[in-house]
């Protein structure tokens, strides 16, 4: 928040929160409610693959989050940039 930059939340699995399993298709989506509010989503990126779960962050909104989210993950589960530090941080 101090660089003033977007910011929007990814992860593996859930960190809090119900949601149903979205479609098999990539795109497909379900809300992630707490206390009856909406904090982010199920999202799928590929067809029948577990989905990814997004929250909005600072000055991005949800729908525009899963936006981002699915362009940079046109071939894995997970964002390319997430993928890459992932795999430099293990040493691959």
């Amino acid at each position: 928040m101090l660089t003033g930059l977007p910011v929007i939340g990814v992860a593996k699995t859930p960190f809090a929160g119900r949601h149903d399993l979205p479609a098999r298709e990539r795109g497909s989506w379900t809300p992630i409610v707490l206390d009856g509010e909406v904090v982010g989503r199920a999202l799928r990126t590929r067809e029948g693959v577990k989905p990814v779960y997004v929250s909005q962050g600072h000055r991005v909104g949800l729908d525009e989050a899963c936006g981002h989210v699915l362009r940079l993950a046109p071939a894995y589960r997970i964002p390319e940039p997430i993928r890459r530090a992932d795999r430099l941080s293990r040493g691959r």
